[in-house]
């Protein structure tokens, strides 16, 4: 019986679980940040290339000296 109440009291596998738990979470919160990151870097070229290919008619090109 002594057994059986040291087992349900044992709690060094429950911090792993925890910390499994935290690390899957942070990987979550980094794919996600580099995702929207890569978004936002490729549109902000994208707008770069089309303002010197002059496609974007809105883009004020730099004057030439």
């Amino acid at each position: 019986m002594n057994m059986i109440k040291q087992f349900f009291n044992d709690e060094s596998g429950a911090t792993m679980v925890e910390y499994a738990i935290m690390a899957a979470f942070l990987a979550i919160a980094v794919a996600v940040i580099v995702v929207t990151l890569q978004l936002a870097l490729t549109d902000a070229f994208e707008k770069v290339v089309d303002c010197f290919d002059g496609t974007d008619p809105t883009c004020v090109p730099p004057a030439t000296p």
